[in-house]
């Protein structure tokens, strides 16, 4: 999946010499906590966050007519300029790395140094809950496997032979044991059980569920 594909391209913006005020209403009236500073021909050049309003506002003990100041001036002296940016065509997974590794909570898209997008962490959380079917009814099963080439489709024939429709796989490493894989498969269905069964007698470990009666 890439990025143009779940990015809001509907985005409210500010230009750098619109007051500080007129972002507080923004972000009050749209429920958002990032807005993008763009030129008149939508060149990014700034970001400001909600954090930035609450840092640069004044506190209620402060005298009133400095409040009034500090929020008519520019949005520009408080915006961010040194932008981490994504482009339309990256990739979701890449676009995820960036926000782990950098500690960011948006991300502008831009193209040939435009805006044409924003991405939350609340819209990749979406995602992630999309790709891995979590909100669609399934049983979930996670299975102990070798790391070697060809294992993925010895599993999945089980679920082809049962005619079990996969919704979703999961891969990554056992943290305890470098020479194996944890598998976590989506199957459409209510009942694993023989699922489970079928699983153990081609040779894996089932980690989950570890159901009553059924030998591990």
């Amino acid at each position: 999946m890439i990025v143009e594909e779940i990015m809001k391209t509907r985005i409210i913006t500010l230009t750098q010499d619109q007051p500080i005020l007129e972002a507080t209403k923004l972000m009050l009236q749209h429920k958002v906590r990032h807005l993008p500073i763009v030129t008149d021909d939508q060149y990014l050049i700034g970001l400001v966050s909600d954090r930035d309003i609450r840092d640069a506002t004044p506190s209620i003990l402060t005298d009133p007519e400095e409040q009034k100041d500090v929020l008519q001036k520019p949005i520009k002296t408080i915006m961010k300029t040194n932008l981490i940016t994504g482009h339309p065509l990256d990739f979701v997974e890449e676009i995820g790395a960036i926000f782990y590794e950098h500690h960011i909570s948006c991300l502008p898209i831009v193209k040939d140094k435009k805006l044409v997008g924003i991405i939350t962490e609340t819209d990749l959380l979406h995602t992630l809950i999309e790709l891995t079917g979590a909100n669609q009814p399934a049983s979930q099963i996670e299975i102990k496997a070798p790391n070697r080439a060809g294992v993925l489709n010895e599993i999945t024939a089980v679920f082809r032979e049962l005619k079990v429709n996969i919704l979703s796989v999961l891969i990554y490493q056992d943290k305890k044991d470098e020479g194996y894989k944890i598998i976590v498969i989506r199957a459409q269905t209510i009942n694993p059980i023989s699922l489970i069964e079928h699983i153990k007698k081609a040779g894996y470990q089932v980690l989950w569920p570890n159901l009553p009666g059924i030998v591990r």
